[in-house]
């Protein structure tokens, strides 16, 4: 059997047989604190559940977006089929929860995120400053699972020499790292999480792309926010890789 036809933003597949097991539309109980971990997940707005299938190990959790291209994924590993559950009209399955042995998305803010990437809109310029400030870590979260899921390496993937930073915007660490990925790779796009990422994108380019500099605006106001140690130690990894940065 295969899922129906129509928009399935959680698909469920078992990673050894590529067997799908359950495709829905909402998902409840996965995009949690990590103290509120509640033992079932359940996907309701079904595509698609084989009941047959009641257990794996190898688990994934893929996101598509609405032209059925996976932009996200999370290995969940064991998982069991508890119940599905039937509409009051008719006998099509509406529900099906699952008691998951693995790891949840420790993010709860990331599934309207996950939600507004599956649209056709595009990403917009700044998009992620429209967010509140302690949800910029769930926006990082998907930016890097995304980014990765859909075969990007930690790279520079932009051709324009010059990346514009906007100091003001920046108002957390997650910020910098936000506003520096799209600022290098385009809205939505990674150029690392953290230091050690962030040199592990340095070292990634092919060689032919012009050198990167980046224009850094406003610097004071980032070097307020954030912290001078923590710039310091951002500013000795652009000059690890040669990465000229131009403050004002």
């Amino acid at each position: 059997m295969t899922p129906e036809a129509g928009f399935s933003l959680y698909t469920v597949i078992d990673e050894g047989t590529r067997d799908v097991l359950v495709a829905a539309e909402e998902v409840a109980g996965f995009f949690v604190d990590p103290d509120d971990e509640p033992d079932e997940v359940t996907f309701s707005g079904l595509r698609f559940v084989d009941s047959r299938r009641r257990k794996t190990d190898d688990a994934v959790l893929e996101i598509a977006n609405r032209h059925g291209e996976r932009i996200g994924e999370y290995f969940v590993g064991r998982a069991e089929l508890c119940a599905a559950g039937s509409e009051v009209a008719g006998d099509r399955t509406s529900r099906a929860t699952y008691r998951i042995f693995g790891a949840r998305c420790e993010f709860p803010a990331a599934e309207p995120i996950w939600r507004r990437w599956a649209t056709e809109a595009d990403l917009k310029k700044d998009e992620w400053l429209r967010l509140p400030t302690n949800d910029q870590d769930a926006w990082l979260h998907v930016v890097q699972n995304s980014w990765f899921a859909t075969g990007h390496r930690a790279a520079r993937y932009g051709t324009d020499g010059v990346a514009l930073l906007n100091g003001s915007h920046i108002s957390t660490r997650t910020g910098f790292y936000c506003a520096i990925g799209e600022a290098v790779n385009g809205p939505g796009g990674y150029f690392g999480s953290n230091l050690d990422a962030l040199a592990d994108c340095l070292s990634s380019g092919s060689g032919a792309e012009p050198a990167l500099r980046i224009a850094w605006q406003n610097f004071r106001s980032s070097e307020v926010s954030v912290g001078r140690d923590f710039l310091t130690s951002v500013m000795g990894v652009f000059r690890e890789f040669g990465v000229a940065v131009d403050t004002h």
